[in-house]
């Protein structure tokens, strides 16, 4: 069986288009899309990997990012924040929360893959 990843993510398209590009690589997609509790989302599948997006109702992803990297169970899961805020600032934000990686949208089907294979070599 592939590793398991979730993606927090609330747009259908977006949450459609990384299933599909996962699921053809092998991973096992769990997906959640709202912010207010993701956390407990991500606690109960116990991923091997979260994709995050920043813009989430109920939640931002900064503040469900700092929750992860609090908890014990996933402080050490690597997070891929996907958003479509690309200014400095935020890739800051995200860093200073403790990102993993940080991608902005529109993404290729190529750098999203590899930058999700890259944090579970990791």
């Amino acid at each position: 069986m592939g590793k398991q990843v979730l993606v927090i993510e609330d747009e259908p398209n977006i949450i459609e288009a990384i299933s599909y590009i996962l699921s053809r690589d092998g991973w096992e997609v769990k997906t959640h899309s709202n912010g207010h509790d993701a956390v407990e989302a991500a606690r109960a599948r116990g991923p091997d990997l979260i994709v995050l997006d920043v813009m989430l109702p109920g939640k931002s992803g900064f503040d469900i990012l700092h929750e992860i990297r609090g908890d014990a169970a996933l402080g050490q899961v690597p997070v891929l924040m996907l958003t479509a805020r690309g200014q400095n600032k935020d890739r800051e934000m995200a860093e200073r929360a403790g990102a993993s990686r940080y991608m902005t949208k529109p993404f290729s089907n190529k750098d999203f893959l590899d930058a999700v294979r890259d944090l579970v070599r990791s």
